[in-house]
């Protein structure tokens, strides 16, 4: 039997040098006790020094002991457990992977099932401690006037260095430091420092302890106590250590009495500002008095908010064009850059449509142009702003601007670029390759002319197919410039 004692202090490298020896030597896992530093009497591979052929130096070990990644990443996590029964999982598992390189896609097999949960536990507890260190000012450091802050947790694990990194992001501009009975982490301003030295705990009291007890009492709902899902959350041990705890079993004493209380309190008759809420939706939903120009028509589409999407665009982009143009162009809604200028088609798909409508015989200055919906509807990824599709009730309730401005433009002809606009005039869902370039008649309105929008073709990743749907679109464009030829 051979015995290896390691410090095992959630430091990674330290067992992998030890594993890898045995490994090598081709110790089986069933001959290797692991002990914590603390609870052996001799160093590292004692029982084999009385064998000296059966050592293995470390660096002769070979390139081909490589396991998957995703053993790395639980190995990481799992080596901060506190449990000293990790050092003999970890080495089963790795002895394991060297015959069966799938052997961690077995969820139920015993091994892999006890590294995951030694992984969720050490991933838990550095949760809590994200969740539950509370900071307490000790004044103001001497160098540039930083302020000093120290905390103390007990943590159930060795998770202090893989946890500082999350308070060095989220308190780089202040001096703090972080005490466990398990190590010690500081940030300096310029330097981040994890010790493994116990640290002490010191009887400090700051104003923030009182903010602490202010706000959890303010949020606190006693007609929501569930007691079981509270403890959950902030089991008990935490307790102690938490300013706020010191309220937390009066507040579940008095719950009852509370609710009772808040009932008497409720109001009987709707607060004074109900009635002005209720006129100010029924104002929204009429909407403002019928513009007699297109000039007053912007101006009262730039306060448009009939739907939520004005919420998170910079602003309405209206259509522009002269009053009387005999050709009305609608797409889909503004881009990016349509919603940063305030002007409709100025992005990549504006100018494709420009330099075919030119080629086409059609000049831009003559056409109103236009948008189904007037504001930018988006997704955050990352830091840019990605299109989405306007869903149909955002197309109805800007339905209303657009009806406006057919009233106020009269276009002997309207052409419809995509789905979404064909929709907005004509409420038809047909697929566009089976009706683009026809002309749909209405009865009260103008005829509507079907086509592809532009950003359609930037979209086509084959060239061949663009090349042809590009040839396709010019035709579009010179069938609606014959159309608006006078006399036609």
């Amino acid at each position: 039997m051979r015995v290896v004692a390691l410090e095992g202090r959630g430091e990674l490298g330290e067992w992998r040098d030890a594993a890898r020896r045995l490994l090598l030597a081709g110790v089986p896992p069933e001959a290797v006790e692991w002990r914590q530093e603390a609870d052996a009497s001799a160093d590292l591979f004692d029982r084999e020094r009385g064998d000296p052929e059966k050592q293995v130096p470390l660096e002769h070990a070979s390139p081909a002991l490589t396991v998957p990644r995703l053993f790395l990443d639980l190995a990481a996590t799992a080596i901060c457990h506190a449990d000293p029964v990790r050092f003999g999982v970890l080495y089963r598992v790795l002895h394991r992977l060297q015959r069966d390189r799938d052997l961690l896609g077995n969820a139920t097999d015993g091994d892999v099932a006890a590294l995951h949960g030694l992984a969720k536990s050490v991933r838990r507890d550095s949760h809590k401690m994200t969740a539950f260190v509370r900071f307490k000012e000790v004044g103001a450091c001497e160098d540039a006037g930083r302020r000093r802050f120290v905390a103390w947790f007990e943590p159930d694990h060795y998770i202090v260095a893989r946890v500082a990194p999350f308070f060095h992001r989220r308190f780089f501009d202040m001096d703090w430091m972080i005490a466990t009975p398990r190590g010690i982490a500081a940030w300096n301003g310029k330097l981040l420092e994890v010790s493994s030295t116990p640290g002490q705990k010191t009887a400090l009291s700051d104003d923030t302890e009182e903010l602490w007890r202010t706000y959890f009492s303010s949020i606190f709902n006693p007609a929501r106590l569930k007691v079981k899902a509270m403890q959950a959350e902030m089991p008990k041990k935490y307790w102690k250590n938490l300013p706020e705890a010191s309220l937390i079993p009066g507040m579940i004493a008095g719950a009852e009495a509370s609710v009772v209380a808040m009932g008497e309190r409720m109001a009987r008759d709707p607060p004074a500002f109900h009635a002005r809420i209720e006129a100010a939706a029924k104002v929204r939903e009429e909407g403002p008095p019928v513009p007699w120009t297109l000039e007053e028509l912007r101006a009262e589409a730039s306060r448009c908010t009939r739907c939520p999407l004005h919420c998170s665009a910079t602003q309405t982009v209206f259509g522009e064009g002269p009053a009387g143009a005999p050709i009305m162009i609608v797409g889909e809604q503004p881009g990016d850059l349509e919603d940063l200028a305030g002007r409709p088609f100025v992005g990549p798909a504006g100018k494709l449509f420009d330099a075919v409508a030119h080629e086409a015989g059609l000049d831009r200055r003559s056409l109103y142009v236009t948008n189904a919906v007037k504001h930018f509807k988006y997704e955050m990824r990352g830091k840019r702003r990605l299109h989405q599709r306007p869903d149909a009730g955002e197309v109805e309730h800007c339905r209303w601007w657009l009806d406006l401005e057919l009233a106020l433009v009269k276009p002997r002809l309207v052409v419809a670029m995509g789905a979404t606009a064909l929709f907005a005039l004509t409420g038809e869902r047909p697929k566009i390759a089976d009706v683009r370039g026809t002309i749909r008649r209405s009865e009260h309105g103008p005829a509507v002319f079907v086509t592809v929008h532009p950003s359609f073709l930037l979209r086509i990743p084959d060239a061949a197919r663009r090349e042809v749907e590009m040839v396709h679109f010019k035709r579009d464009l010179a069938a609606v410039a014959a159309f608006g030829a006078p006399g036609s």
